[in-house]
């Protein structure tokens, strides 16, 4: 039980020591970020309340998956300088519960009907926050290019 709660109490004390900017300002610089990248590539998206852009490439058919729903994807997630961290390859795809992925899937993911195609700008507070993940640097957008090939 301690190991838990030191590794817990550290994680915290980490994460806290990478925040340069408040929530909200760095939500700011995000949001930013995600209009410059549109613009410099002649991009035009959506946007909801959350932060979340996004752009419906083929709207796909039928009902809509919700936060409840087990969800087949084929996806993408690159950073803005495009480096890629994550893909399924080929015709592969990749099954998850919807409530255990990162809020910008949650929300974007819903977006979707089956066999419809996204792209989705996330602010890093909607994707890994404060936390460095693999490759992925702390409080980093990410971008998914996600197409819902069919959920349960």
């Amino acid at each position: 039980m301690r190991t838990i709660l030191f590794l817990l109490l550290g994680s915290f004390i980490m994460s806290s020591c990478n925040k340069d900017l408040s929530p909200e300002e760095q939500l700011k610089k995000d949001l930013e970020l995600i209009k410059k990248y549109l613009s410099d590539n002649n991009l035009t998206a959506n946007s909801t309340a959350s932060g979340l852009h996004y752009i419906i490439t083929a709207p796909g058919n039928g009902g809509s998956p919700d936060i409840n729903s087990t969800v087949t994807v084929k996806y993408k997630g690159y950073l803005l300088d495009g480096s890629v961290f994550d893909e399924t390859s080929g015709s592969s795809s990749a099954t998850f519960p919807l409530s255990n992925l990162i809020e910008g899937w949650q929300e974007g993911i819903p977006l979707l009907k089956t066999g419809g195609k996204g792209t989705f700008f996330i602010p890093s507070y909607l994707g890994y926050g404060p936390s460095r993940i693999g490759t992925i640097p702390a409080n980093s957008v990410l971008i998914f290019e996600i197409e819902l090939v069919k959920y349960q």
